[in-house]
């Protein structure tokens, strides 16, 4: 009965230590302060290289596109040249039907021999007026009205000569040559179809003057051509060859503006070495040109600029302000506080001063937000470059707040 009790009471020993072993360490864990979650997501200030590039949408062209055409009308009955032909300055494209023309051509030729007759007549009537003149057989008058029927028949005689060259060039105009040597990457017409060029000349053939050297006529917004100037390189991308680059470069922007619903772009020209032909006239180019380039500088993230704080933490941020405006204002012992600086920086900035302030916030000591104005120079979508201000590399900078649980 002994030996039992003796067991008891060891148990209820045993139990009552580990009882309050358990008891001190939930009093302990009580006791320690709680991590308080994180309400910003932030990003360290670095060093590293940074560029500034302009996007624009545009499509390729030969340099060179010669639209060629018929100055007269016929029907085409021979078809010498069809699409992507290479051709050479003078090479017969098609010809129209010559009938019409030849017959022109001999209307003028009868013309022609026509008002040569009647020069012939007029100058032998002339003459013999003449011999009668000096007899007195007829009078002065009839001489003068000979030598003017011989004028008018000479002037007969120029004009059935220039309706000969008119239907002459009508003939020669009636064989259409390619006017340079190139490509043809257009034709709008086919055999036995009528080409009427009564109202406007008709366009039958696009010939490219060089595949091998093409453009990229593009618009760029307004709010970017600030940074353009001719010789900047470019890269592009087309859909034909979405894992290739090329390369481009800025050759001509044109000052003349287009506007669409109050839309304001530029058009720029970019040169683009097609030696390989792998470029088509009419694909669509993705260009970025390259404004800026600086290496190893100091860069936010470009979305810390973005960032504004909460009506809460800005008055806690003003209540800051106020208590060191306060002890400063003790520990100068009345001494004269300078003009608080004006919130709307860029209105007062100086006409000297030609980069831009911004306010970013980086994390003090105790994990707030503290603003500090930076001057930035180049900036992309990802990064902006700090040119001054009271950053370093390492610092802490808001890009956005989290949610109560901290979450993103």
């Amino acid at each position: 009965m002994r030996v039992f009790t003796k067991k008891r009471l060891l148990i209820v020993a045993v139990l009552a230590v580990v009882a309050g072993t358990a008891a001190f360490v939930l009093h302990k864990q009580d006791s320690k302060p709680k991590e308080e979650a994180p309400r910003f997501k932030t990003a360290a200030v670095e060093k590293g290289n940074l560029s500034q590039t302009v996007t624009a949408s545009g499509t390729l062209n030969p340099v060179a596109l010669i639209n060629v055409g018929s100055q007269v009308s016929g029907t085409v009955i021979e078809l010498k040249a069809d699409f992507n032909d290479r051709v050479k300055q003078g090479q017969i494209l098609l010809k129209l039907d010559p009938t019409i023309f030849n017959a022109q051509i001999k209307q003028a030729e009868a013309s022609l021999a026509s008002a040569e007759a009647s020069r012939r007549l007029a100058q032998a009537t002339l003459e013999r007026n003449q011999k009668l003149v000096a007899q007195n057989y007829i009078s002065g008058i009839a001489m003068d009205q000979s030598r003017r029927e011989l004028e008018v028949a000479e002037a007969n005689i120029k004009v059935a000569r220039a309706q000969l060259d008119n239907a002459q060039a009508n003939l020669n105009n009636s064989v259409i040559r390619s006017p340079i040597d190139g490509v043809i990457i257009k034709r709008t017409i086919d055999m036995g179809q009528t080409v009427a060029a009564s109202f406007q000349t008709p366009n039958l053939f696009q010939i490219a003057r060089d595949l091998t050297k093409m453009q990229i006529d593009t618009s760029v917004s307004e709010a970017d051509v600030g940074a353009l100037r001719d010789g900047l390189p470019a890269r592009f991308v087309v859909d034909a060859y979405p894992d290739r680059e090329f390369e481009a470069k800025l050759r001509q922007f044109r000052l003349a503006a287009n506007v669409q619903q109050n839309v304001v772009t530029y058009n720029v020209v970019l040169d683009v070495d097609n030696k390989d032909e792998l470029l088509k006239p009419g694909m669509t180019a993705q260009v970025r040109l390259v404004v800026g380039a600086r290496q190893n500088v100091l860069r936010i993230p470009t979305a810390a600029l973005r960032y504004k704080p909460s009506e809460e933490e800005q008055a806690r941020e003003a209540k800051n302000l106020a208590a060191q405006a306060s002890a400063s204002a003790s520990a100068s012992a009345g001494a004269a506080l300078p003009p608080p600086e004006p919130e709307d920086d860029i209105a007062f900035r100086s006409k000297k001063e030609q980069t831009r302030s911004f306010k970013v916030y980086k994390l003090n000591d105790k994990k707030q937000p503290q603003a500090v104005d930076i001057k930035i120079g180049l900036s992309n979508f990802r990064y902006t470059e700090v040119l001054s201000g009271e950053l370093k590399a390492g610092d802490q900078v808001v890009t956005r707040a989290l949610d109560k649980a901290g979450a993103n």
